[in-house]
């Protein structure tokens, strides 16, 4: 996938920078795990420091520090996560903000704004993502709604030539209505599509039901993006399904609770087992983190409150989910992934692992 800042090697997954930041990361290191595309989010980037701020200070790659890709999430699963402090109407979404109050109206046309003036290479659509436990007529209007929404940010588009557009299919678990909504986006003949509406409750079955049904809907020649997934397991079956990128929290989330990725499993570093342990995260890793520190160093910092954790920690788990991209690129071109797949199921992140 080329973009206006580089070539990004498929399948990729992305780390979640919300604000322009992943946590406590510098963008050099995140770069050293294989990480190639950064997630920023229009919503927090709006209410904090505000997107022309970001314009008038050289872009969001100037501000960031980060030369690689961006890609830039549309607020819609944001504010429509408020609840209560959110309004849904035809012409967007009308919200509070949690920091200081102020009242806000975030719509097709303003996400398609924001996004351009941050200079994100990829903005997503402005959509709507209903719960995972919506009925099927709540799941159909909100689907019709998205696909209004879509036109209104084609229509708002003013800089096609530097920052691409993905459409998001929605549907809910409801393999008709992905198909309706699939044919509805694919006409507007989009740079790439993402499969939204999925890891928000519903159960794996269900997601991976999604995921392959949606893969075989959508183009082989544009990059098919699985949002908010996911664990490692997922990731390879849904590569295996024909995905080409992700993001998720989950592996800079877990590293701030201590919970680290291994190719043996999870190491949970407070516990008491650690103590003493003088052997690194993981002995079959390259990272900084297992190169230089011990289980039981990490551990000191973790109870000792010492903010150098959260770096190793994260450091660490975004090395693994680097390096299980790289694996998958490798089996893809050896043509060896349903043996990755199987793999990966029987080993200790199959199906649930890692939760």
């Amino acid at each position: 996938m080329i973009t206006p800042h580089g070539t990004v090697e498929l399948p990729t997954f992305m780390p979640v920078g919300t604000a322009g930041s992943v946590k406590a990361m510098l963008p050099e290191e995140v770069a050293r795990t294989g990480a190639q595309v950064i997630l920023g989010n229009t919503y927090h980037l709006l209410l904090r420091p505000g997107h022309t701020l970001v314009r008038d200070l050289g872009g969001l790659h100037k501000f960031a520090g980060w030369s690689g890709t961006i890609l830039t999430d549309s607020g819609g699963f944001q504010v429509l996560s408020l609840k209560e402090l959110r309004k849904i109407s035809e012409e967007g979404v009308a919200f509070q903000s949690p920091y200081d109050g102020r009242k806000h109206l975030l719509s097709p046309e303003l996400s398609i704004e924001i996004q351009e003036a941050l200079g994100t290479d990829i903005a997503m659509a402005f959509d709507e993502c209903p719960p995972a436990d919506a009925e099927r007529d709540y799941v159909a209007r909100s689907m019709a709604r998205t696909t209004r929404w879509l036109q209104r940010c084609q229509d708002a588009r003013r800089q096609p030539e530097r920052t691409s557009m993905f459409g998001i299919v929605q549907g809910g678990v409801y393999d008709d209505l992905r198909r309706e909504h699939a044919e509805q986006v694919l006409a507007f003949d989009l740079d790439g599509y993402a499969i939204g509406g999925v890891a928000i409750g519903e159960s794996k079955e269900d997601m991976l039901r999604v995921v392959d049904t949606s893969t075989d809907l959508l183009p082989v020649d544009r990059p098919r993006y699985l949002m908010g997934v996911g664990l490692p397991y997922d990731l390879v079956a849904a590569v295996a399904a024909g995905v080409d990128m992700f993001d998720c929290v989950v592996p800079t989330r877990n590293a701030r609770t201590g919970r680290i990725f291994t190719s043996k499993g999870l190491v949970v570093v407070k516990n008491a087992q650690n103590r003493d342990d003088g052997r690194p995260l993981d002995e079959d890793c390259d990272c900084p983190t297992c190169q230089n520190f011990s289980r039981a160093y990490i551990r000191h910092l973790w109870t000792s409150g010492e903010i150098l954790v959260h770096r190793l920690t994260t450091m660490h788990n975004l090395w693994f989910f680097g390096r299980l991209m790289a694996r998958i690129r490798a089996a893809i071109d050896a043509g060896t992934m349903q043996d990755l797949l199987r793999e990966t199921k029987a080993g200790p992140y199959g199906v649930d692992g890692g939760r």
